[in-house]
């Protein structure tokens, strides 16, 4: 609009101009050097605006070839720099794509035309890192670190294939090095607090995470927790060395982390040991409420030195009613109960999880049979039960088991990675749920078998005649069983009443070995019963272990005794 303004404004000016260059003729004459030029007014307007014309259309052309070689060249430029931002477009196109044979053709292209592109480099970089050329990367990465706007790019790239190569030393230096040109950075914070972890160096830990909460890096609540870590790792280390040093570091780390279960478990035995047993125990009842945990209920079962075994069970079965129906809670009376010598508490306890048993509660189970009736059996069952079990809860981080508490995780240096959980290994699967036991374990869990001596026949029959032995099978250790024609006549006669059995049931399953006759026998059973384990010498005075060794035929003892036998068996 305003453009047309003008226009028209300056039309009106050279309209009003010619007007009055018409109204007020007159003649103009120019003398120079002996010539002279005489015309009118008008003309020799329209005569000076041609000149002046004709000399900007030449100053025009004059300057436009004077600068043709720098637009020449210009030109050149700007068609190489379209050309390497096309090639990295589609090179970072094909990285993400995962062809590495197209990403290092346009990483080419991109060095060919936009070599010193930070673009080109980082394209260069990773399509070295995608074809698996860790010399390349890195030499890209350490001219990106040599460059002032790309430095802090490059010692990123160099610290992973640090960390690829499987150095820590030159991965931590170049962490620190970013560190120091960004005070803000969260992977060299990170990286360098882990290497100051792993170190001992809790005073240096510390001091990175205050920065980090002075950067922003972290909130207010994520650095009062990752404080009373460090701290609570401080206080274990310098338990046995400085324990007033340990003292206050652990009492600071319960107040900046309560829920905390190392720092409370350490508090409380601090707190016991100076006779503040009050104290102690609302140190361990705040962590349990959280994370009911075996340490925490062991501290508290021993909060008051010298109580006897029944007012310790007392003591935990007031902080199992905090939580009521964890299996944390159950274990701890259990524990507690057994060492009181209170059975019948310990069974009552673990009643509700023997149906589906964890490991420590099959365990705990085995114990009570063990140490109530003596007897072993039983014992050797709940064991064999803990072995196909679930798992309990344990110390992991990102897939790492550990047998105690750790600061950081030993696989990616994390802060406050350990949590007590049931590992993701020991997790049941949806396509199996339930497995069936082996003939083994049925052996081992089924109970022992009685069997009734030989008849001895009447003094007025005749034996029978002499018959050669059966020949031998010379069919597999383990085969379908098949019904033997031999066999119809034994079993018409009469045999003892017998209690089914899980041994005798899974008997028919599987074919003697060729050594072992089909029809042994009477006075030797069909299926010999297991009475202890291949590795378990058991006890040698026990009645139903002697009563079945007087059952083992020469045969059976000329094959190597049980464990002979169990070696056939087993293959």
């Amino acid at each position: 609009m305003y453009r047309i303004i003008l226009f028209l404004v300056l039309i009106a000016l050279a309209a009003a101009g010619a007007a009055w260059m018409a109204d007020h003729t007159g003649e103009v004459t120019l003398s120079i050097s002996g010539w002279r030029i005489e015309a009118s007014l008008p003309v020799f307007a329209l005569a000076l605006g041609i000149t002046v014309v004709a000399a900007m259309l030449a100053w025009t052309i004059l300057l436009a070839l004077w600068r043709m070689p720098e637009r020449i060249r210009r030109g050149r430029r700007e068609r190489r720099q379209a050309r390497g931002r096309h090639a990295i477009t589609q090179g970072l196109l094909a990285i993400g794509q995962g062809d590495s044979a197209a990403a290092r053709q346009h990483a080419d292209v991109a060095r060919r035309n936009a070599a010193h592109d930070p673009l080109a480099l980082l394209l260069h970089a990773q399509s070295a890192q995608l074809d698996g050329d860790r010399e390349g990367a890195r030499a890209a990465f350490r001219t990106m670190a040599e460059r002032g706007d790309t430095r802090l790019l490059g010692l990123r790239g160099l610290f992973i294939e640090a960390q690829r190569a499987d150095d820590p030393i030159a991965a931590v230096m170049i962490a620190e090095e970013a560190l120091k040109l960004a005070p803000g950075s969260t992977w060299a914070s990170h990286a360098v607090l882990g290497f100051r972890c792993a170190k001992g160096d809790w005073s240096g830990a510390l001091t990175i995470l205050d920065d980090n909460l002075a950067s922003g890096l972290i909130d207010k609540a994520v650095y009062r927790r990752q404080r009373g870590v460090l701290l609570t790792a401080r206080a274990l280390e310098l338990e046995h060395v400085d324990r007033d040093k340990s003292r206050e570091c652990v009492m600071e780390a319960v107040k900046l982390a309560p829920t905390l279960v190392p720092a409370a478990v350490l508090a409380s035995k601090y707190e016991s040991e100076a006779h503040q047993v009050r104290r102690a125990m609302r140190i361990v009842e705040a962590a349990w409420l959280a994370h009911p945990h075996p340490d925490l209920a062991d501290a508290y079962a021993h909060v008051k030195l010298g109580d006897s075994a029944r007012q310790r069970l007392i003591r935990v079965e007031t902080l199992a009613a905090k939580a009521p129906g964890h299996l944390e809670s159950a274990l701890a009376v259990a524990r507690a109960a057994i060492d009181a010598s209170e059975f019948a508490r310990a069974r009552e306890a673990l009643a509700p999880f023997t149906a589906v048993p964890t490991q420590r509660v099959a365990m705990l189970m085995a114990e009570i049979e063990r140490t109530e009736h003596g007897d072993s059996g039983r014992a050797r069952a709940w064991t064999l039960r803990a072995v196909r079990a679930l798992h309990d809860p344990v110390w992991t981080a990102d897939g790492y088991v550990s047998d105690r508490w750790r600061p950081v995780s030993p696989v990616s240096g994390r802060l406050d990675a350990f949590q007590w959980q049931t590992p993701l290994a020991a997790l049941p699967s949806d396509k199996q749920t339930t497995v069936e036991p082996s003939p083994f374990e049925e052996a081992m869990l089924a109970p022992p078998r009685r069997v009734e001596p030989p008849r001895e026949p009447p003094a007025d029959v005749t034996p029978p005649p002499a018959t050669s032995p059966p020949a031998q099978d010379n069919s597999p250790a383990l085969v379908p069983a098949e019904p033997s024609p031999t066999a119809a006549p034994a079993a018409a006669a009469p045999s003892p009443p017998q209690t089914e059995s899980p041994v005798v049931a899974a008997a028919p399953l599987f074919r003697q070995r060729q050594d072992i006759p089909k029809n042994p026998p009477p006075s030797i059973p069909a299926v010999i019963p297991i009475v202890r384990a291949p590795d378990d010498p058991g006890i040698d005075d026990e009645p139903v272990a002697d009563e079945f060794a007087e059952q083992i035929s020469p045969a059976k003892a000329q094959a190597g005794g049980w464990r002979g036998f169990l070696s056939r068996w087993g293959g």
